[in-house]
């Protein structure tokens, strides 16, 4: 069978209604923190709050045959100074398009981002513990297992453990400065 063309770009407002039909279906909403019956209305606050000048969150879509297949999206780990350095990341790809290479690219693109233009030095993440088609993923871009978080999450009932990874950037930037007198 030959893998259909996927395409990734930034997500916009008009995306919101693919968004919260992918994140309405079970098996996506089980193994994310997300509720079931998502807003769509969030999801395009969310979207156009993410444009605006200043922001530092990515969103992105997977697409192919123009329809929308996965999302995933690149947040500050927080407000501390100390801490500018980490980014939290988050994917999710409809059932129907899962182990045919959407997760993978999504995961290069938010990597790509994160090491090539935003000199991000730690990407971490939390996956429940029994995900492992997604803890394969994570661990083929480079990410380790950091932790385990006992009763993480209420998923349809029952907590369920959640593996906390992460992931440094493979070749931190340096600078290339020039000596005295030297010209670019």
């Amino acid at each position: 069978m030959s893998r259909k063309k996927i395409s990734i770009r930034r997500a916009r407002p008009d995306d919101a209604a693919a968004i919260a039909r992918l994140m309405d279906e079970p098996v996506v909403y089980a193994n994310l923190m997300q509720m079931p019956f998502p807003s769509e209305e969030a999801h395009r606050t969310r979207i156009a709050d993410s444009l605006l000048p200043g922001k530092t969150d990515l969103l992105l879509v997977a697409e192919r045959d123009g329809k929308v297949v996965g999302s995933a999206g690149m947040h500050a780990a927080g407000a501390a100074l100390r801490r500018r350095h980490v980014v939290m990341i988050g994917l999710s790809v409809v059932a129907g398009a899962q182990r045919q290479g959407v997760g993978t690219a999504l995961m290069q693109a938010l990597c790509d981002y994160a090491d090539r233009w935003m000199g991000v030095l730690r990407i971490e993440l939390t996956v429940y513990v029994d995900n492992a088609a997604a803890i394969a993923l994570y661990r083929k871009f480079g990410f380790e297992t950091e932790g385990r978080h006992r009763g993480y999450a209420l998923r349809d009932g029952r907590y369920v453990d959640a593996f906390a990874m992460a992931r440094l950037h493979p070749d931190p930037p340096a600078a290339t400065l020039l000596g005295s007198g030297e010209s670019a």
